[in-house]
């Protein structure tokens, strides 16, 4: 069975970044006891990703890069944002832990879209918070295997993910 729209994909890989060195680094490891596991057409992951999967069947091994503009677009600046302190407050207070450099704070912006900021800096009364993803401005090298290709089931596509093994759990 061929990867194509709708399609439930099991995948092992490995994602790598250039460092400032300009080597490959490993970041990111789906192994065996933890695949990736999504719906064709419904991952939300890059479309050049998907691209690059389309018509592969199980035990092909993939290896490809995306380009920044491919993967999770340029790193912007304008991303970056300082917001007061207040903002962060639960119940009148900030939540003890919640305000490091480095954690990630789910958010969501005035039009109500989620967001994910990584914490910047702690100054006295703003946060510098950044929202652009994690790999903004980053070519990413994808290494793998299909593990395996199945028909999604119809509960599957209407929830937008998979079920079971590997899968969302109801």
């Amino acid at each position: 069975m061929k990867i194509e729209k709708n399609k439930v994909v099991t995948l092992t890989y490995e994602l790598r970044i250039m460092d400032e060195n300009g080597e490959q680094s490993l970041i990111e490891t789906a192994n065996e006891e933890h695949p990736m596991v999504f719906i064709y057409g419904m991952s939300g992951l890059p479309d050049q990703f998907e691209d690059n999967l389309e018509g592969l069947s199980t035990g092909d091994n993939f290896d490809f890069k995306l380009d920044t503009e491919d993967g999770y677009g340029e790193y912007n600046e304008e991303a970056v944002v300082e917001l007061p302190k207040n903002v962060f407050e639960v119940e009148g207070s900030v939540p003890d832990n919640m305000l490091e450099e480095g954690n990630f704070i789910p958010m969501t912006d005035s039009e109500g879209n989620q967001l994910q900021g990584r914490v910047v800096e702690i100054g006295e009364e703003t946060v510098k918070m950044d929202f652009n993803h994690p790999l903004a401005g980053k070519e990413l090298f994808f290494k793998g295997k299909v593990e395996k290709v199945r028909e999604a089931t119809q509960e599957e596509l209407d929830h937008g993910h998979v079920h079971g093994e590997g899968g969302h759990q109801h």
